[in-house]
Parts: C-alpha cells; sequence; structure tokens
C-alpha cells in the first residue's frame, strides 16, 4: 500500500507537518531501548555504566546508539524502506534517529561527532537496488547535523554474502577484509551509521578500521538493535 504526502507511514492519518513523515502518536509511541549498556545497547541493570560483557570484551566504539528493538512498526518501515523501492522513507528514518540522538546529547550521554560515515553496499548491490539506503539516511543526518559526510571514505571492496542466517563465526569471515578506507581521521571522532544491528559484525569491522587510521572515538548509529 502506498502513502501518499501528508500521511503518517504507520497510522495513514493525516500529518500536521506533511515532511515529519510519521504523526506525534506514533512517535511518542515507539517502543525505545531502556535500560541498556551504552556500549553494547543490549539489556542492562543501569543505562550510565557499561556492561560486564563490555567491560570483559569492549567493543571497538565507545556507544552504540539505537531508537528501539528490531520490531515492528520500524522492522516493517525498515524492510519497506529497502525491498519495497522507497527512497522517500530515507528522511522519515533519518529524522526519527536524529531526535533520539539529540534527545541522548542534550542530556550529555554522548557528544557530537567529527565526521559522519556510513556502512556502504558493494557497487553491484547499489545497483540492484537502485539506490544506496544507508547513505540517503546518512546524507540526512550530515547536513542536519553540519558534520562532513563523504560516502567514498568508506567503501565495501568485495561483495559480501547477506549477513542475515549466518552466525557469528561466519559473520566475522564473511566481512573479514570486506572494506577500505580513505581519508584523514585522526584524532578525531568518527559516527558509522547502519540501518540494523544484530550481532555488531559489521560495524566492529568499520569500527576497527576509524581505530587504527587515528580516530579518537567511534559512535555505532543505527535505527534498531536486535536484542
Amino acid at each position: 500500500m502506498l502513502t501518499m504526502v501528508g500521511y503518517c507511514w504507520l497510522c495513514q492519518q493525516n500529518l500536521y507537518f506533511a515532511h515529519h513523515g510519521i504523526c506525534y502518536l506514533c512517535h511518542r509511541h515507539l517502543r525505545r531501548l531502556q535500560p541498556v549498556c551504552p556500549r553494547c545497547a543490549l539489556p542492562a541493570e543501569s543505562g550510565n555504566f557499561p556492561c560486564g560483557r563490555c567491560v570483559k570484551s569492549p567493543p571497538a566504539w565507545q556507544y552504540l546508539i539505537a531508537i528501539t528493538d528490531y520490531t515492528p512498526p520500524l522492522s516493517q518501515l525498515i524492510q519497506r524502506y529497502k525491498y519495497n523501492n522507497t527512497p522517500q522513507l530515507a528522511s522519515v528514518l533519518a529524522r526519527l534517529f536524529l531526535l533520539h540522538w539529540l534527545q541522548g546529547y542534550r542530556e550529555g550521554r554522548w557528544h557530537k561527532p567529527d565526521r559522519i560515515l556510513g556502512i556502504p553496499l558493494h557497487h553491484r548491490k547499489r545497483w540492484q537496488r537502485g539506490f544506496d539506503h544507508i547513505e540517503l539516511i546518512t546524507r540526512s543526518l550530515s547536513r542536519w547535523l553540519q558534520c562532513p559526510y563523504q560516502p567514498d571514505f568508506l567503501r565495501r571492496s568485495r561483495a559480501t554474502l547477506t549477513q542475515r542466517g549466518l552466525s557469528a563465526a561466519q559473520r566475522r569471515t564473511n566481512l573479514k577484509q570486506a572494506f577500505q578506507l580513505q581519508g584523514d581521521f585522526t584524532d578525531q571522532h568518527v559516527a558509522i551509521f547502519d540501518d540494523v544491528i544484530t550481532t555488531g559484525t559489521t560495524l566492529r569491522e568499520a569500527s576497527q578500521l576509524m581505530i587504527r587510521a587515528g580516530a579518537r572515538s567511534v559512535q555505532a548509529w543505527a535505527i534498531c538493535r536486535t536484542l
């Protein structure tokens, strides 16, 4: 079912601000991730300190920031965006993440990055899909936050299997040396965006590249975090 401009993508009701894409009530009732560990965004007793897993084996990033679990309605919206040729949803999803990020920023939970990168598609998959769904969202976030963004700084150097359905070990093997990095990241705070984080393997590979390139810190950003 198509959604016309001026109607909420979730409940189909009229929007007061057409460009928002999702109405106030639907946005207000989205399930939030809390309390979760600030480093892995998995359930934890406190949202202020790293969980035992992250203390024992810290991830490559300092913060993992996601809006919600990979459940309806956002999981359905993401699938529609990626697989039903609906690039106009990019600004809607970007705005949802921006509002979530700004709330944490105002509360002092994380800082503004110097640069934003997105997990890129391989050029073959981009051609098949017709657009890079991550790039569209990341461009909007870069513009709104006034952070530099250049899509060719992080590139997928080879085609990989879809991560869905692979074990954790298979995911690591699948993504080994799958990315190439260009540009100077010395002493910079970097944010890397992906739509959904499951095991974190993809973002781990990209984050480790950033750290080796001299980045001071890395934030992992996503719309959804699979719990």
